[in-house]
């Protein structure tokens, strides 16, 4: 049995990409401005390679081993769904649509007309913004929130003493079925928060997603029709809709995150472990918060060596991000960036530079590959250099 550990540290770019300045990301770098600001202390990546990646401003280990590399993103878009679909071998051809003057009035009034109530906002937001703007009238009026950002997104806030998660729950369903089509944004997401005024509002742990099911087989599919297991950690099974995933863990936080994963590595399974860590982009990246964002990498880098001592011969770690979210860059949204690759397993000998993949879902194609899954997405696949 083989076991491939894919964790996703959520917007840990690491460089803008050439087309970078027609998003309004030139310049972007997610972990070497945070380099630059603070002396990161992440050996153990360091040791994978890490170091390696041009721009990053980290001394490159000379007693790195593994596979090492960084990926460009061919579909249109920097949100989370498109970085992880096209990981898992999905290219967006045509981008989610984006609302940044707000939903059409039609939108709004079929959703108000499914819930029964009017809601407020309908704009574009900081998340922890406009709680302050309109928690107050939220609690007065019993309105819900409505409102997205530069990414793909529905988002709707409520207060846990007014609407219970699982009420919110249902009406981030019913806003689901009814964005299809032109308005099929990428997620609709449920941000549940506590409080009395503003200044104090809090959002919680029971945030959940609402995704589009992909529109096209993933490397989850394929493995789960062939017989292997495929686990997932945190919001993934958000992002896929629960489609391809045999077992999961909705665990929230990167810490909780984390040891859920090392507790599936405690069981036998064959197949995929694919792990999302949300915090380093909602606490940190759209916070604008470098320091926070460096302890949480430290932290992260602090506990691989628990992966890597659960790994049998075979077992094959990748450590990776699904777009930027630069915590030094203009703006508090996310960055088109490369993202990192990282691969390590016991027996490797010493540095292998994959170079620069022209597709996330070159990560999709080798996976399969490893595992001895029969797959073909439009990728090149790395799984020969894992072999040394």
């Amino acid at each position: 049995m083989k076991k491939v550990t894919l964790i996703v540290l959520d917007s840990a770019g690491v460089g803008a990409l050439p087309d970078a300045a027609s998003f309004g990301d030139e310049g972007a770098n997610t972990i070497g401005h945070i380099a630059q600001s603070m002396p990161l202390q992440v050996p153990n990546m360091l040791k994978m390679g890490l170091g390696h990646l041009p721009g990053l401003h980290l001394e490159a280990s000379e007693k790195a081993k593994g596979v090492f590399g960084r990926a460009m993103e061919k579909s249109m878009g920097k949100d989370t769904t498109t970085g992880h679909w096209e990981m898992s071998g999905i290219i967006l051809h045509r981008p989610f649509p984006v609302y940044p003057d707000g939903f059409p009035e039609d939108v709004i009034a079929a959703f108000e007309q499914a819930i029964g109530t009017k809601v407020l906002g309908n704009k574009p937001a900081s998340g922890t913004a406009i709680l302050d703007e309109l928690g107050e009238e939220h609690l007065r009026t019993g309105y819900p929130i409505v409102y997205t950002s530069a990414d793909s997104v529905f988002q709707i806030a409520a207060h846990e003493r007014l609407y219970p998660p699982e009420k919110l729950y249902d009406m981030c369903r019913i806003a689901r079925k009814q964005l299809q089509g032109e308005h099929g944004v990428g997620r609709v997401i449920a941000r549940p928060f506590i409080g009395e005024k503003a200044g104090a509002f809090t959002r919680t742990g029971n945030r959940r997603d609402f995704s589009m099911e992909p529109i096209a087989p993933t490397m989850l599919d394929v493995l789960k029709e062939q017989g292997y297991d495929t686990l997932a950690v945190g919001k993934i099974e958000d992002i896929f809709a629960m489609r391809g995933i045999t077992g999961s863990n909705h665990a929230s936080g990167n810490p909780a995150c984390i040891d859920a994963a090392l507790e599936y590595l405690r069981t036998d399974f064959n197949g995929l472990l694919f792990v999302n860590l949300v915090d380093f982009d909602t606490l940190f990246g759209h916070r604008r918060d470098v320091q926070g964002y460096g302890k949480a990498l430290e932290y992260f880098d602090s506990r691989i060596p628990e992966f890597t001592a659960r790994m049998g011969e075979e077992d094959l770690l990748i450590i990776t991000a699904d777009h930027g979210c630069d915590p030094a860059h203009r703006g508090t949204d996310h960055t088109r960036e490369y993202i990192p690759i990282l691969c390590w397993k016991k027996g490797m000998k010493g540095l292998c530079d994959i170079g620069t993949r022209t597709s996330f879902a070159d990560i999709a194609q080798t996976i399969c590959d490893y595992l001895g899954a029969k797959a073909s997405f439009p990728a090149v696949s790395f799984a020969k250099e894992m072999e040394g």
